[in-house]
This record gives C-alpha cells, structure tokens and sequence, in this order.
C-alpha cells in the first residue's frame, strides 16, 4: 500500500469539517488548524527531534509548499509557539479518533483486543513547574499518558498531570471509562489497577477484561468450574477455574460474580492470578489474552524511540495535548504502511514512509515544472 494512498484517508474535506466543527479557525488569519496539523505531521517526518525551529524551516521548504498546498506561509517560531498554545486542542483529538476509526476498519481489528497502559514523560523542575511529582526526588515534574492499544493502533489517550493520577487505579480506570471504542473488544491491563470497585463498574458498564490480581486478594468462591484436563503451554500451567465474589466494605458481592484463573510460572514456579469477568472464554484463552498486554510495551518504545514522545516542543499544557494526538496520528499512519508492506521493523518502516513520500513529490514536481523549475517558483521560493 502506497504513501498516497494512506494520506488519502485523511481528506482535506474532513479537515475543513472538523475546523467548522471546533471553531478551531475563529479570528485566525494564518495558521489555520488544516494547516498546524500538516506542518506538525511533516515537520514529524522529517526531523528526529521537533522543535519551534524545525517547523519554521519546515514551513519554507518547496517540499512542505508542494505537499501541503500551502505558499503563502512566513511564519516565525514564536508564532507557532504561541498557536500551539491557545489553538483548540480538540480538533487534533477529534482528528486522531477519525483516523483511529478509518485505519481499524482498514486493517479488520474492529473486535481486537484493547491494551491499556501509562507511561510518564518527566521534564526537569528547572524548565517545568507544573505537573506530577513520581516518587520522593523533585527534580522532575512528569505528565502521565495513559494509552489504549486496540489491535496494532492507538484507540483513546488521556493526558494527565494531576498528583492523584499517579495511582494507576485513578488512570487507568479513568482510561478505561472515557475510551468510546471498546465495541466488541476486551480490555486487558496489569496490577497497576487493583480496585474491586472498578472492576464491578466495569461490569456494570459491559466492559469486557482481562487482568491480573495479587495473590492475597479476599474472594469467596461461588463455583469451582472442572478443568477436562492438563491445561498449560510452554510457560504456564493452569491449575484451578473459579468463579468467585470480591470482598468489599466488609461483605461480599453476591451479585457481582467474576473468574478467577490459577496457575503458575513454570520457570519460577510463582503464582499467578488471571481475573476477568468474561464466564466464556477457555482457561488459556483468558491467559492468552493477558500476554497480548506487552503489545503496548511494544508501542510505548515506539513512540519514544522512533517518534521522539519523550521531547516535547513547549511547557504549555495545550500545546503538549496537541503533539500528543499528533504523535498517535503518526503512529497510525506508519503501523499501517508497516502492516499492509509487511515491512519488519517500526524503524524501517517509518524510513521507507519517509523516502516513498520524498519521491512522490520529486515526481510530482518534476512533472508539474515540465522540466522548467521556474515555471514553479513558488515552491523554491524559502523567504
């Protein structure tokens, strides 16, 4: 599948759309929110490291002119600075959904399974006030995004810098909660969230998950379900199927009936506790479900390594919310160019996107000059 092919997705009718829809261009003159998200996306592409700067220079390449559209742009960094600060964030979140939503259909993972996780991006006090402290040292302040992964691609995330939200209880099960693509999906997750309150909401809620718990959790079994045989595989061993009630505020919760699946870790010989609330799936099925979780692992490397989420570009909140959804936009766009290339590696993919959108415009160029640069000099003009 072609790089043309995959931006096509994202139509300039959309952008035009979700901009009326936001109100993301009232009293703007310039630096429309079509235009911030293109010069961010290619400004992503071409640089390791974003900056103010990066995107300046950006904007008065003829290649950023020719793919964009856009000629009439002299913008100063302070001047991006200043539109990442205060441009309606929305927008990029409503964008990032949209193209959630296209690239899911396209790669058939409507019903695949959701990964949650947090990572933390911490920024030293000397350049950063706000924010949250990550134990007892204060020479970083942090903010936390909380990730869900359905399938290969980014679904929902949460950015949070409250001091509460250091407890994987509050962000994960927050996370969970606002996430509006969990359709046909079960959530998996890992012993940051242990609440047994949130695991009845989510219930309540018919949100559909696979966890872990620790070993000493107060439960009464309801049901002993028989195991028809010797349930392992090269790791794990199954041991016991229940279905039990949690213990809460001092009683326990007849009424709320979940799975508790025990087995152990050959190599170590630990325990280990699967919870769920799904009363269908196999034994190894609900524990296969719960190694899919390191696929976000996976993903949270990805994004630091190959797409810088560890640099942000300014210290303002909006502006940080704003590279966020545009990092996940850019992940999407390369794991599909990844997946429909089968091409092995996140690096390598996102090089060949690069190199296979550089000759696009090339060729494009050449034919629209007709030989003659001149005859195009609004692209080569960098003033």
């Amino acid at each position: 599948m072609k790089v043309e092919e995959i931006l096509s997705y994202i139509s300039e009718k959309e952008l035009d759309f979700l901009a009326l829809e936001t109100s993301v261009d009232v009293q703007v003159k310039k630096l429309h929110g079509a235009k911030v998200f293109k010069i961010i996306l290619y400004s992503m592409l071409n640089s390791d490291k974003v900056s103010l700067r990066v995107m300046e220079s950006i904007i008065n390449s003829s290649r950023f002119k020719f793919i964009s559209g856009i000629d009439d742009l002299n913008t100063k960094y302070n001047s991006i600075r200043d539109r990442l600060c205060t441009i309606n964030c929305t927008f990029f979140e409503r964008l990032f959904e949209s193209v959630f939503i296209k690239y899911n259909e396209l790669l058939e993972e409507q019903s695949a399974i959701t990964k949650v996780d947090s990572t933390f991006i911490g920024i030293s006090t000397s350049l950063l006030k706000w924010g949250m402290k990550n134990g007892q040292s204060d020479k970083n302040r942090f903010i936390k995004m909380t990730i869900s992964l359905k399938g290969s691609l980014p679904s929902s995330a949460q950015l949070y810098i409250e001091q509460s939200f250091v407890n994987e209880n509050l962000a994960l099960a927050d996370a969970i909660l606002k996430n509006n693509h969990l359709n046909d999906s079960i959530v998996t997750f890992d012993r940051g969230l242990q609440t047994r309150k949130k695991f009845v909401d989510f219930t309540d809620k018919n949100i559909l998950f696979v966890a872990r718990i620790k070993t000493d959790t107060a439960y009464k079994i309801a049901k002993e379900r028989t195991l028809s045989s010797k349930i392992e595989n090269e790791n794990l061993l199954i041991t016991q199927d229940l279905e039990i009630y949690f213990k809460m505020n001092g009683a326990y919760r007849k009424q709320h009936t979940f799975r508790l699946i025990i087995g152990y870790i050959k190599e170590s010989r630990k325990p280990i506790y699967f919870i769920t609330n799904n009363l269908d799936l196999e034994p190894m099925e609900i524990a296969e479900i719960y190694r899919q979780r390191w696929d976000i692992e996976v993903f949270f490397r990805y994004l630091k390594q190959n797409l810088n989420l560890k640099h942000i570009v300014s210290r303002n909140e909006n502006a940080i919310k704003v590279m966020l959804y545009m990092t996940l936009i850019l992940s999407i766009l390369i794991i599909v160019y990844k997946k429909k290339n089968k091409i092995s590696s996140y690096k390598i993919a996102k090089l060949k996107f690069e190199i296979e959108l550089e000759n696009f415009i090339m060729k494009e160029v050449v034919i629209l000059c007709g030989g003659d640069p001149n005859r195009a000099k609004h692209l080569f003009n960098s003033s």
